[in-house]
């Protein structure tokens, strides 16, 4: 199958006008070609591009669509999430999540870092429709009963480890949640589970949280004490969150920081210099429900080495759609050319994800999927169909 567009961008960038792509039946890009071939090609409006990734998303929460007012500010948003999360059946629950399984499908996502608390995802993988990355969250902010808490997420990890494999990847870690709801010792058996696995971790979505680290001041105290939590033990350190957990962790792990909401230069590159492997994982329309602002996207663009893209949940999200996030970013960001925006939600996602030797680009040998963009310019109205 031979197609082309106006414009098609490999995940690097855009190609030469008049690049044709030829392609197996099942989805491998066999060979581009020039304008020779232009003539026996089938013409898609808008653009072409490789699949959507979706770096961080969580699916299991997404029966809670519109259950949080927005702009409420991370701390009580977390507060309602704990409050409500299971006032739900498991009909309703099973219900949503596929919906919102075949929304990512429908927005032109082929692969997805998802983060799961418990086993309730299991079915979505076992569909084998999507490549999934499970982050197997661990949380447990107390010093007592660490072990206890990390072998229920040990049991988690394998129960997704143990499934069948299918034609699409599927793999997974235990994480951190948050620097406020995981401590030290708990971080400590993250580590020593799986000393390279891919590591993801909700970063510094709050300035709470960096006061926490700093002197201990905030309102994390009110979250934590809300659930009966003693952090008698915690002794801040002085320094951002950043730059106190990441010592715990073994610098052969690749990391992604996900929301970054008040990441300062420092943290970025205290970070890049500990670990070989950082990603910046953005997920703007999330940051603007929670806290109604994003990242200083100005200051990642010049210091941060890698940035990709993800929607959060349904939760703190109207829909789960990449195009929509890279619009929000543009509004923000008009500067940023659609020629970089496209590459942080592809390339970089598929890189994010150790998945980019089959995703992310538009490459002889790979089978990334093709997307075609419509209306790319304009908010409200971009479509994204999957092509191949």
């Amino acid at each position: 199958m031979l197609i082309t567009a106006a414009r098609i961008h490999n995940g690097h960038g855009w190609l030469p006008e008049g690049t044709v792509i030829e392609v197996a039946d099942d989805g491998t890009i066999v060979a581009l070609h020039g304008s020779d071939k232009l003539a026996a090609a089938t013409f898609y409006d808008g653009i072409l591009c490789p699949g959507f990734v979706n770096v961080h998303c969580h699916l299991e929460l997404s029966h809670m669509k519109g259950a949080i007012p927005e702009h409420t500010s991370l701390i009580p948003f977390l507060q309602q999430v704990m409050m409500h999360r299971n006032n739900f059946s498991d009909e309703q629950k099973l219900f949503a999540r596929h919906k919102a399984f075949n929304e990512l499908l429908d927005n032109g996502v082929v692969a997805v870092g998802d983060i799961a608390n418990g086993n309730d995802t299991l079915d979505l993988r076992e569909l084998d429709r999507m490549h999934i990355h499970t982050f197997v969250e661990c949380i447990g902010f107390t010093d007592q009963q660490v072990k206890e808490r990390f072998s229920f997420s040990e049991k988690v990890y394998h129960a997704f480890a143990g499934q069948e494999p299918g034609e699409k990847m599927a793999r997974q870690s235990i994480v951190p949640h948050a620097p406020y709801s995981v401590s030290q010792p708990m971080f400590g058996c993250i580590n020593a589970f799986d000393n390279k696995a891919l590591m993801a971790i909700h970063n510094e979505e709050s300035t709470e949280e960096i006061k926490f680290y700093i002197d201990k001041t905030g309102a994390v105290n009110d979250l934590l004490n809300g659930f009966n939590i003693d952090s008698s033990f915690f002794k801040p350190s002085g320094k951002s969150s950043l730059q106190t957990y990441t010592e715990w962790f073994s610098p052969s792990h690749p990391f992604i920081f996900v929301h970054n909401t008040y990441t300062s230069r420092e943290d970025v590159c205290f970070a890049q210099s500990r670990f070989s492997s950082v990603h910046w994982c953005l997920c703007p329309n999330a940051n603007m429900y929670i806290e109604n602002r994003l990242p200083d996207i100005d200051m990642l663009l010049k210091e941060a080495k890698n940035i990709c893209i993800g929607t959060d949940s349904l939760a703190s999200n109207h829909q789960l759609s990449i195009i929509a996030e890279l619009h929000t970013i543009r509004e923000q960001y008009p500067a940023i050319d659609w020629e970089i925006l496209l590459k942080w939600a592809t390339l970089n996602g598929a890189m994010a994800l150790q998945m980019d030797d089959e995703l992310g680009s538009i490459t002889p040998g790979k089978r990334p999927g093709i997307i075609q963009i419509r209306e790319l310019e304009t908010m409200g109205q971009s479509s994204v169909n999957l092509v191949v």
